[in-house]
């Protein structure tokens, strides 16, 4: 098995625990602080891990546009955060982390659109079984 699909699988089972562990910490502040606190400890914990495995060259090596396309994955990230933690507070996360998902579906469209990325049939069908099956679970 290819790493980068065993890498795909360890991040799907620890966006499963984020969510449910999220919830729980949710329980008494609001939404927006609740993202704060696990931010500072995501920014922590991924500097920690940098340093000791990036080479410091590399820093001088990071091109401006590299700089800007990573500043707005920021601002989506951020944007996506801020809803996935505002609806974690006040709903179920078994249909929030389904719903969440669906991004996949928004990847697909948009690595075509920017990459030239194939959609085959393959892809369709899947993508329709995926937003087939998020109206059912997210219908209550």
């Amino acid at each position: 098995m290819p790493a980068w699909i065993i890498y795909a699988l360890v991040s799907m089972c620890f966006a499963g625990f984020t969510a449910v562990i999220a919830k729980r910490g949710l329980a008494d502040i609001p939404a927006e602080l609740g993202l704060l606190i696990r931010t500072a400890f995501v920014f922590l914990f991924v500097v920690v891990i940098t340093l000791g495995s990036v080479p410091a060259k590399a820093v001088g090596e990071v091109k401006r546009e590299t700089v800007l396309w990573l500043a707005l994955s920021a601002l989506t990230t951020a944007g996506s955060w801020l809803f996935y933690y505002r609806a974690l507070k006040v709903g179920e996360v078994s249909t929030i982390a389904l719903i969440d998902k669906g991004s996949v579906i928004v990847a697909v469209l948009l690595a075509a659109l920017f990459f030239k990325e194939s959609i085959t049939l393959r892809t369709v069908v899947g993508g329709a079984m995926m937003i087939a099956g998020l109206v059912i679970i997210a219908k209550k």
